[in-house]
């Protein structure tokens, strides 16, 4: 090859540099506009008002944690943490809130979030997202039941779509297999390692009897009970689940010894046949999963570092910033609806 031929390849291939280099720059540059004082002079009052309200709220409600932790998930893994879960459904648009995985979104952390946006919206107007609220929510109710504390910079806008087409791919379902689940994972970043950590959030919480029925009635031919789970568990979930079928709303909690508490119960729980859903049951006998299982059945310390990192990657999953989102007046519905077309 001639030097004058060679030069259009390398120009070509500086250009590519070039333009990587760019992306690499403008997608970290969203992630540096957030900081920890973010609000320290448009609203002041911000972090007081919002222990005021989450302290309040889980002491007369105690699931609000679990719930606020759920819902912040499920925000974050579909198109990112941006408070779409939050928007309701209108004429026009069926939001993420009425996919079929979310219908069982517990009220308590909808109720929590617009009880500290309506007090902020009073203080200082127009200032707070939904997503910070939720973020900062999710955090503090964590460490308010045991977990770990966690930084959370600030400045995240209100996402401009919530479709609840977008949903389904991107958030895990009880009958997922552990390899769909890790690569579901690994597509928005997550080690295995990582998913395992963020899966003992279900330390805290409950989960419908819908769910986990099919591991303790007529499982499978040879047996009536996944053979997994610990037969007394199995009996005692039988019968709490009896009448499941005509009541949708009864449940168990995921941890069986500490429901409360945030700790490392819940993966001595998957050592000893105790966990509730098959997925997280499944995670102490994968070859992938069990060295991490162990790990943190034996060092809650371990699980609270890891936790709190992966949560922090989390509340940083595709935020949007400056005119990629807005600050939404109320975190159910967007600042202007489009009506110009029907949307699922």
């Amino acid at each position: 090859m001639t030097k004058s031929s060679s030069f259009p390849l390398l120009l070509l291939l500086l250009l590519c540099s070039v333009s990587l280099l760019f992306f690499h720059v403008e997608s970290r540059s969203s992630k540096s506009k957030l900081t920890l004082d973010y609000y320290k002079k448009s609203c002041p009052r911000f972090p007081e008002i919002m222990n005021q309200i989450i302290t309040a709220k889980q002491t007369a409600s105690p699931a609000t944690a679990a719930g606020v932790l759920r819902v912040f998930f499920h925000d974050c893994m579909v198109g990112g943490c941006d408070a779409s879960t939050l928007v309701a459904s209108n004429a026009f648009t069926k939001a993420e809130r009425d996919a079929d995985i979310n219908l069982s979104l517990p009220g308590d952390a909808f109720d929590l979030v617009t009880r500290a946006k309506t007090v902020l919206e009073l203080e200082c107007p127009g200032v707070v997202s939904c997503t910070d609220i939720l973020a900062v929510s999710a955090r503090n109710l964590v460490k308010m039941v045991g977990g770990p504390f966690y930084e959370v910079p600030l400045g995240r806008k209100d996402g401009l779509v919530s479709l609840a087409s977008r949903v389904a791919g991107n958030i895990a379902f009880p009958n997922m297999t552990m390899t769909e689940i890790i690569n579901q994972f690994q597509a928005k970043g997550f080690s295995v390692q990582e998913m395992v950590t963020l899966v003992g959030a279900h330390t805290i919480g409950f989960s419908h009897c819908g769910e986990f029925s099919k591991r303790i009635f007529n499982f499978s031919k040879d047996s009536p009970v996944d053979p997994t789970m610990n037969p007394y568990y199995a009996k005692g979930l039988q019968a709490l689940c009896t009448n499941h079928a005509k009541d949708s709303t009864m449940a168990a909690f995921n941890d069986v010894m500490t429901p409360g508490k945030f700790d490392n119960m819940y993966y001595k729980n998957l050592q000893r046949g105790l966990g509730l859903l098959a997925t997280d049951q499944a995670m102490a006998g994968d070859a992938r999963t069990k060295p991490f299982v162990d790990l943190y059945a034996a060092n809650e310390a371990a699980f609270f570092n890891d936790f709190a990192r992966a949560m922090e990657k989390v509340s940083l999953l595709d935020i949007k910033t400056g005119n990629d989102g807005e600050v939404r007046s109320r975190c159910d519905q967007f600042n202007v609806i489009h009506t110009n077309a029907i949307h699922s």
